[in-house]
């Protein structure tokens, strides 16, 4: 998209990275002659057996390899690496216990802590401990809903200690949106919090947790952590329900024991986001996502032991559990919670600057406000400690990455990313021994035999197509919760080419072998790079009276996605600001801020199949001037003809 790169590593850089250690010990154990990340990434899917164990041995995973380097190999779903292998998740990113920070916590301009490793680890052994003295074991379910705390650090390191399986979301999360996803899984344990910060404002929760609360049953400890100073009364007032002060007090700290299970033992519940019915509980295991981001840390970002590492995020997005893994590289974690544009537009650059960050992460509508609101840390801070950003979430815009150079920082390593959930990884992500070029994503991970198809299955070398992913990797789901048989997981990924994971994006490669993303191929939306389902928009609008049916889309709009929800109302209803009002209340308030509709436009039809089902991809379609396929699937194809050139989606 460029005549010239907008980064280029320095020589001594590119030579010194862990890239180049990690080609050497390739060379001397298996007699490669690879030169460069490309040759690398080719002999990495031409042998995932051989690369996987390799990373295992280069990032000094704690455990017992095994034998064995894979079963079933080259199946996809099937195949499992490292079959024989034993580890604990915790284990491998508690590796220090000594007084070096290990996690630094900013909380708007409201609150601030600090805790070095052997503090972490004192407070990881009293959770273990309260955790065990709950009943929760092996395989067990803990669910927190909390801000990105150092509690929740904790929390999911003693969790994990007892080979117990974490499931996290953010307090922004309403009550349907909890309950769809913790219903589910059934926690024995419940750990959330008083409240929350958000724009220099106090948000309370206990009118919010009465119902949870009531509806989840399974669990039978309610853990209340204090962050706005008001955790005893709200435990008063819930059944079951203690403070963490006092769930912790019994306990005083000793060595971490830790519970070295089977390589694919679950570790993370992580959520679909809904577009179908309620989300899928996607099960991660601990072996595949441990190598998955030491992988990613360690050669992607060429993450260093002390090195400090920030990405802003919430419990609700998986790049907070890839955050959390930074610790296995010996890194110190610098969390925040909270408006990153409180009390002003620079709070994070501020945070950058006074903690002297090296690993910046954010998402691109972030670095797209930033650039609206005029911030330029490049004439106002000092960030001579930052080295490489990180975003993720939706394709950064070509612009987005001249900002960066222009008025960030013009040494940086800009590393756009992109997996998901799913994978609770990426699929492509930046390479720190190559140059960086506008508008482009560096290349595709290590491992990840990537491509673009065309609608017919055949791979595209030139223009937009699937994009999928060819040979089996190590962070694959395990499986999803309440699946016995499989199907929704083969579903999800494989129907649309069987034995090739279908990821539901489009993309193209580039000139230089990297990849531009176009944004999502099916109906999921994804405003502000935050993945959110339109099932949980229709349940909540939907107990409106007035609103008798809605469809909703992601419509393409300055760089980003907008959410557009169409209604179809009540007969003699009109749609005005107070209706509006109200649509957007009750969606705020029954799942978060995030799935508010930019629009709200009415319809008098909403087009559906000759089964029933609504159509979003065929209005989405037309809203974008594109032609629709497949019109004779269509029950009342004439509804289409409602949603063209719609004059309140041209502003």
């Amino acid at each position: 998209m460029s005549d010239a790169p907008l980064w280029i590593p320095r020589a001594d850089r590119a030579a010194a990275s862990q890239v180049q250690a990690f080609i050497t010990e390739v060379d001397r154990r298996h007699g490669q002659r690879l030169a460069t990340y490309r040759d690398l990434h080719a002999w990495s899917v031409a042998h995932p057996d051989l690369f996987w164990s390799l990373v295992w041995d280069f990032c000094d995973v704690i455990g017992d390899k095994g034998e064995r380097l894979v079963a079933d190999h080259g199946k996809m779903p099937g195949a499992r690496y490292l079959p024989d292998a034993t580890l604990n998740f915790a284990e491998n990113l508690l590796r220090r216990t000594d007084n070096a920070e290990a996690v630094v916590f900013r909380g708007e301009d409201k609150v601030s802590t600090r805790l070095t490793f052997a503090e972490l680890a004192a407070l990881v052994s009293r959770a273990q401990q309260a955790l065990r003295a709950a009943g929760v074991g092996i395989g067990d379910r803990v669910a927190a809903m909390l801000p990105n705390g150092p509690e929740a650090v904790a929390l999911v390191l003693a969790t994990t200690s007892i080979g117990a399986i974490w499931s996290s979301c953010s307090p922004d999360f309403g009550e349907r949106g909890v309950l769809d996803r913790f219903g589910q899984i059934e926690p024995r344990v419940f750990v959330t919090v008083d409240g929350y910060w958000y724009n220099g404002k106090p948000i309370r929760l206990l009118d919010k947790l009465r119902p949870i609360v009531a509806h989840l049953p399974s669990a039978k400890a309610i853990v209340i952590v204090d962050y706005l100073g008001e955790a005893e009364e709200v435990a008063k007032e819930l059944p079951r329900a203690t403070t963490f002060a006092a769930w912790l007090k019994p306990f005083t700290a000793k060595t971490v024991a830790f519970e070295r299970l089977p390589f694919d033992h679950p570790v993370y519940i992580l959520f679909s986001s809904g577009t179908t019915g309620v989300p899928k509980c996607i099960v991660h295991g601990a072996g595949g996502t441990l190598l998955q981001h030491l992988k990613e840390h360690r050669l992607q970002c060429d993450l260093r032991p002390a090195e400090r590492l920030f990405y802003f995020t919430t419990l609700g997005w998986m790049m907070w559990n890839w955050l959390i893994s930074g610790l296995g590289t010996d890194a110190t974690l610098m969390l925040y919670d909270g408006s990153p544009f409180a009390p002003t537009p620079n709070a994070l650059w501020d945070y950058a600057q006074d903690e002297r960050i090296n690993v910046f992460g954010t998402s691109a509508k972030y670095i797209d406000a930033c650039a609206k609101a005029g911030v330029a840390p490049a004439r106002t801070h000092d960030l001579a400690a930052l080295r490489m950003i990180c975003s993720t979430g939706s394709p950064l815009a070509p612009e987005s990455f001249e900002y960066v150079y222009r008025d960030i920082k013009a040494d940086v390593h800009l590393a756009s990313i992109s997996g998901g959930t799913d994978i609770v990884s990426c699929f492509v992500i930046g390479d720190p021994t190559s140059p960086v070029w506008k508008g482009e994503i560096q290349a595709p991970g290590l491992g990840m035999a990537m491509d673009v198809y065309s609608a017919d299955g055949k791979p595209l070398p030139e223009g937009k197509g699937e994009l999928v992913c060819t040979v089996p990797f190590a962070s694959m789901p395990v499986k999803f919760w309440n699946d016995p048989d499989g199907k929704k997981y083969r579903a999800a990924y494989f129907e649309r080419f069987p034995g090739i994971w279908h990821h539901g994006d489009f993309a193209e490669w580039t000139p230089h072998g990297g990849m531009i993303i176009h944004g999502r191929s099916d109906a999921t939306l994804n405003p502000g790079g935050v993945r959110i389902g339109t099932a949980e928009i229709y349940a909540a609008v939907e107990q409106i009276p007035d609103v008798v049916e809605a469809i909703c889309i992601g419509q393409d709009w300055d760089g980003d996605v907008r959410i557009v929800l169409f209604v179809r109302l009540r007969e003699g209803v009109a749609l005005d600001d107070a209706l509006r009002e109200t649509i957007k209340r009750t969606i705020r308030a029954s799942l978060t801020p995030r799935h508010v509709p930019a629009k709200i436009v009415q319809v008098n039809d909403i087009p559906r199949t000759r089964s029933g089902k609504i159509t979003e991809l065929a209005v989405r379609d037309v809203v974008h001037g594109r032609p629709v396929k497949n019109t004779e699937a269509l029950a009342n194809p004439e509804a289409l003809a409602l949603y063209k050139d719609l004059v309140e989606l041209r502003r």
